[in-house]
């Protein structure tokens, strides 16, 4: 009989294994591209920039850009059903910024 992944890694991974791997997996998790977070959604780029309020091609481009306005990425988090924070990390910590926290039309 055929044994699934996840009980095959039971058996064969040690605690201390299943531990790396699930940080690793939190880590990746953590850092995505914009069509990655909308495939993880189960979403498609026509679904997204209509609730963005945009066309899809426009929707397509935007997700290839490595450069945009923060007013745009806080459109595009905001279609997803998330909130943009902005965080800077120094060698002393973490300093999030409010003046980025609030989509435009929220911070009137």
């Amino acid at each position: 009989m055929a044994k699934s992944f996840r009980e095959l890694v039971a058996r064969t991974g040690t605690a201390k294994t299943r531990r790396i791997a699930a940080r690793r997996t939190r880590e990746l998790l953590a850092e995505m591209v914009l069509s990655e977070i909308r495939e993880a959604l189960g979403k498609t780029q026509s679904e997204m920039a209509k609730a963005a309020g945009m066309k899809q091609p426009s929707w397509a481009k935007l997700e290839g850009q490595t450069d945009m306005m923060v007013s745009t990425l806080q459109k595009l988090m905001a279609a997803m059903g998330g909130e943009l924070e902005i965080t800077v990390r120094f060698p002393q910590g973490r300093v999030r910024l409010k003046q980025f926290g609030l989509a435009p039309a929220a911070a009137k």
